[in-house]
C-alpha cells in the first residue's frame, strides 16, 4: 500500500508540473506522507480504508479551508502547498492534500505538557473561524463499527461489546448533536476544535513549532483535543486558559476518546501496531464509569 501510495502521489504532483525524482515516506500510519523531492511540497495519502473508516464526505476540503484561513490569521501551521490548487487531488482511486514541506528539528524533545498549553491559543483562534463545520465528526464511526463488529479474545472480548453497546445507547443522544450535548452539559464552552489529540500534532520545526493535521476539525466541546491525556495535561491546559475544563465533560470525552479508539479492532488484521493501544485504551475504559457518569 505505500509504494502504491507514493507512485499515486507523485504521478499526480508531476502532472500538475512539479519536479518529483526521489519521493520520500515521511510518516506510515493511517496516511502516508510523501516529500515530493526536490519539490517543497509533501502528499498526505489517507490510506484505502473501508467506507465505514474514511470520515464524512468533504473531510479534506474543510481541512485546506481551514488551514488556510488560520494561517492568514496567523497562526504558526503547516500551510497548503501555494504551488498547487486548494483542493483535494485524485489520483489511481486515491484522495489526497498537498502541503507545504517543513524541516523538523530533530534536536527539539517533544514537550507535551508545553504543547497543551499552548492549545489554548489555537482554540482560542479557531473559536472566530467562519466555515462550515461538522458537529463531532471524529465519534460518527462509533454507533456505526459497534453495531457490526466482532469481539477479539485477548483484545476486546464479548463482554466488552456488550457493554459498550448499551452505553452507546445512553451516550448517542448526548453526543449524536449539538443540540443534545448542550442540552446535556449548557454551560460548556462548544467551538471549533482541531479535533485530533493537537498536543501531539504541534510539529517542532527549524522555524518553530506548528500545528498540524487538521483532518478532524470539528465542532465540539474543548475538552476533546485534550482526551485521553491524563490529570497532568488537563492541569497544564488549565494553568494556560482563562476559563478551565469542566470535569464532568473531560470525564465524559475520556470515555468517547477510549471507545472511538476500541472501535478501530475491525483494523488491527491490517495495521496490527494499533492493538497495543487498543488494549491502553481497552484497560483505562473498563475502570471508567458507565457511560462516562450518564444515566
Amino acid at each position: 500500500m505505500t509504494e502504491t501510495a507514493v507512485q499515486a502521489a507523485a504521478t499526480a504532483a508531476r502532472a500538475m508540473g512539479l519536479t518529483v525524482t526521489d519521493p520520500a515516506v515521511l510518516y506510515q500510519g493511517f496516511s502516508t506522507v510523501v516529500h515530493l523531492q526536490p519539490a517543497p511540497v509533501v502528499a498526505r495519502v489517507p490510506l484505502d480504508l473501508p467506507d465505514i473508516f474514511k470520515g464524512p464526505d468533504g473531510r479534506q476540503q474543510r481541512e485546506l479551508d481551514a488551514v488556510t484561513w488560520l494561517a492568514e490569521q496567523g497562526l504558526p501551521v503547516v500551510t497548503p502547498s501555494p504551488l498547487v490548487p486548494l483542493k483535494p487531488v485524485e489520483q489511481d482511486g486515491l484522495s489526497m492534500t498537498l502541503w507545504t514541506y517543513v524541516e523538523v528539528d530533530q534536536a527539539v524533545e517533544p514537550d507535551y505538557a508545553g504543547a497543551t498549553a499552548r492549545v489554548v491559543d489555537l482554540h482560542a483562534q479557531l473559536a472566530t473561524y467562519p466555515g462550515e463545520l461538522l458537529w463531532m465528526s471524529p465519534l460518527q464511526l462509533i454507533g456505526q463499527v459497534l453495531g457490526t463488529m466482532d469481539a477479539v479474545p485477548g483484545l476486546l472480548e464479548e463482554a466488552d461489546l456488550d457493554r459498550a453497546r448499551a452505553e452507546w445507547k445512553v451516550l448517542e443522544p448526548v453526543l449524536g448533536s449539538r443540540a443534545g450535548f448542550e442540552a446535556a452539559f449548557p454551560s460548556a464552552v462548544v467551538q471549533p476544535i482541531h479535533g485530533d489529540a493537537p498536543s501531539w500534532n504541534l510539529i517542532n520545526t527549524v522555524d518553530g513549532p506548528l500545528w498540524a493535521d487538521f483532518e478532524d476539525v470539528t465542532v465540539g466541546p474543548r475538552e476533546w483535543d485534550i482526551a485521553g491525556f491524563g490529570p497532568e495535561l488537563y492541569r497544564a491546559y488549565d494553568a494556560a486558559a482563562s476559563t478551565p475544563l469542566d470535569p464532568q465533560v473531560q470525564q465524559l470525552m475520556d470515555h468517547a476518546r477510549a471507545l472511538q479508539v476500541m472501535v478501530c479492532t475491525p483494523l488491527v488484521p491490517h495495521f496490527p501496531d494499533l492493538a497495543d493501544g487498543i488494549r491502553m485504551f481497552a484497560a483505562q475504559w473498563r475502570d471508567m464509569p458507565f457511560a462516562g457518569g450518564l444515566h
